[in-house]
């Protein structure tokens, strides 16, 4: 398990006096000084800058190349004289192209006394950094940097791991400090976590392609650039979202009292992801908390092992380390992170370890966002066009290898409209997948054996009337229709979340209702009708947490609709200005002058 934190950083000149690193603040001649870190950098070839990395060169080590920001985020290396007067990049944000072209983040080339290269410059840093990780796991330092533990890291120990309760309390002394609070931080974060997603799309990808066989179109789609839409949507409203919203006052306080109320951040949040979506699911609702303000725990899913891994590396790379900590491990590491005092924790997963966190949550007393999931229900009407009805289920049931928490888990329909659906699932997972999907690179696999066994456990629950093979050693099972499935059978009893649609029959719309509202509410539902009538009546008489019209799975994509379950599929919501409402205290104020 791992504790990732930031590196420690610390300055020599060259005739190797020791600067304070108290002051934060290191005045680095290129050439003939050295930046020493914890031996967590790559080395570099000799003489040549690296975005990130310190390059040793005769004399010492320069540091990351001007104006781009040190890989932990959290220093800035500005390249430039004091006295140059020319912008550079704010810390925490990378320089645009243009900014390189109109010399924000370039000096001038004026020599200055002492200087061969253009003068003092600065390396600027926000704070004591540390890094963090358990003995048994240490990693070799890289032979061509020696670790320096600087003075403000005497009192800890590098050979004892840091504790969780270390942790939230670290990050909790960075919240009180107020450092979390300005929109300048959190913008600055969700552009460092902005270019995470786009600088090492390649790393992630690769990641996800070894926990769960996504192809690199769908890890970029459903992944990796669709966090990067809803961090570009917060960035795009961050400031109107956060704007205080006035109140109207009653006449018996005077028509000089004002009341308005204002979004405060909670403080230190836990964000516990799924392994289905290891990466988006763990990154969005981290986007939405450092939006509002928050310091972050973030816990991947050990059951996608590389990429949480790959998170584990790269987030201390890019974002504020004394804000964001990532916590690695199963099931001891969680429970050890559940006992501390969090100010909310936010949970996606099944419904048994959310009923775990929030036990948990309750001895303190902390809010929770449960993002569970259920047996999303596909209801398809008489009269539709079945070829269109069959191809946007088969792309939402089959994305993912079926391992998606909305996907439609099965479809009510009556009897004839069931026959005559079967064909078309066919022709429509075949166009998607050929008729050999093993074979397909966009098709995925099952996470792990466990899953795989429960998964083939339920193929036997109906008629087969697509697919039904399978391969334990690849952790594959085909895309699988069943027909004339029984409502009692093991498939039926729980949420499936994989490869196997199966198809019940209901004699008519209020057969339909009734099925629905007999069982747990869904975390979507989903309609397949040409009448508005239908529509509505599934909309006003049943409760889901999602319901789509037409097209299942989409409503995720929409920033501004709030996402979560009710009931069994979960509680609270997130997405766009609903991940401020989540992550923040709607805070009450009415104002009246003393004179």
């Amino acid at each position: 398990m791992w504790l990732t934190g930031t590196p420690s950083w610390s300055t020599r000149s060259a005739a190797g006096e020791r600067r304070s690193s108290a002051s934060r603040r290191a005045q680095v001649t290129s050439g003939c000084a050295a930046m020493v870190m914890d031996g967590i950098l790559p080395a570099a070839r000799a003489g040549r800058r690296t975005r990130g990395q310190a390059v040793r060169v005769e004399g010492g080590c320069v540091p990351p190349a001007t104006g781009e920001a040190p890989w932990t985020g959290e220093a800035r290396w500005t390249g430039c004289p004091a006295r140059s007067g020319r912008r550079v990049a704010r810390a925490g944000v990378p320089a645009s192209r243009r900014d390189r072209r109109e010399g924000r983040t370039a000096c001038p080339r004026r020599a200055a006394p002492g200087a061969a290269d253009g003068g003092p410059r600065a390396a600027e840093f926000t704070s004591a950094p540390k890094r963090l990780h358990y003995a048994s796991e240490r990693p070799t330092p890289s032979r061509a940097v020696r670790p320096v533990r600087t003075t403000s890291e005497a009192s800890v120990n590098q050979s004892t791991p840091e504790q969780p309760a270390d942790v939230v309390a670290r990050l909790r002394a960075t919240f009180r400090t107020g450092r979390t609070k300005p929109v300048a931080w959190r913008t600055g974060q969700l552009h460092r976590l902005r270019a995470l997603l786009t600088e090492r799309r390649d790393e992630l990808a690769a990641a996800l392609h070894a926990d769960l066989g996504k192809s690199a179109v769908e890890a970029n789609r459903t992944e990796i650039d669709f966090t990067v839409r809803e961090i570009d949507h917060s960035l795009q409203n961050l400031t109107e979202w956060l704007r205080p919203e006035s109140a109207p006052v009653p006449a018996h306080l005077g028509s000089d009292a004002r009341a308005w109320t204002q979004y405060d951040p909670l403080g230190v949040v836990l964000v516990i992801a799924p392994w289905n979506y290891p990466a988006q699911l763990l990154l969005a609702p981290v986007a939405g908390a450092l939006a509002a303000g928050n310091a972050v725990v973030a816990k991947p899913s050990e059951l996608a092992p590389a990429t949480s891994a790959a998170l584990a590396k790269l987030l201390p790379e890019y974002l504020d380390t004394d804000a964001v900590a990532v916590v690695e491990g199963g099931v001891p590491e969680t429970t050890a992170l559940l006992a501390e005092r969090f100010d909310h924790i936010f949970y996606t997963g099944n419904g048994t370890v959310g009923r775990v966190v929030m036990r948990a949550a309750a001895e303190h007393l902390t809010p929770v966002a449960l993002e569970l999931g259920g047996k999303s229900p596909a209801f398809v009407d008489r009269d539709v066009d079945l070829a269109v009805v069959a191809d946007r289920l088969a792309r939402g049931k089959f994305l993912n290898a079926g391992q998606t928490c909305v996907a439609p888990d099965y479809v009510l329909t009556d009897p004839a409209t069931a026959a005559a659906l079967e064909p078309e699932l066919v022709r429509a997972v075949r166009e998607l997948y050929g008729t050999e999907p093993k074979e397909s690179g966009e098709y995925g696999r099952i996470v792990n054996e466990r899953h795989f066994d429960r998964l083939s456990g339920l193929l036997g629950s109906g008629r087969v009337a697509l697919g039904g093979d399978t391969d334990r050693t690849a952790k594959y099972i085909a895309p699988t229709v069943l027909a004339d499935v029984d409502p009692g059978s093991p498939v039926m009893r729980e949420e499936i979340f994989g490869p196997i649609l199966p198809i019940v029959t209901v004699p008519d719309l209020d057969g339909a209702i009734g099925f629905i509202n007999d069982r747990d509410k869904p975390l979507a539902l989903y309609v397949f009708s040409e009448s508005a009538g239908t529509r509505d009546r599934i909309a006003a008489e049943t409760s889901s947490g999602g319901l789509g019209l037409g097209l299942p799975v989409a409503h995720l994509t929409v920033s501004d609709l709030p996402f979560g379950g009710v009931g069994e599929s979960g509680m609270g919501s997130y997405h766009g200005r609903y991940s401020i409402e989540t992550f923040s205290h709607r805070k009450a104020v009415l104002a009246k002058p003393l004179s």
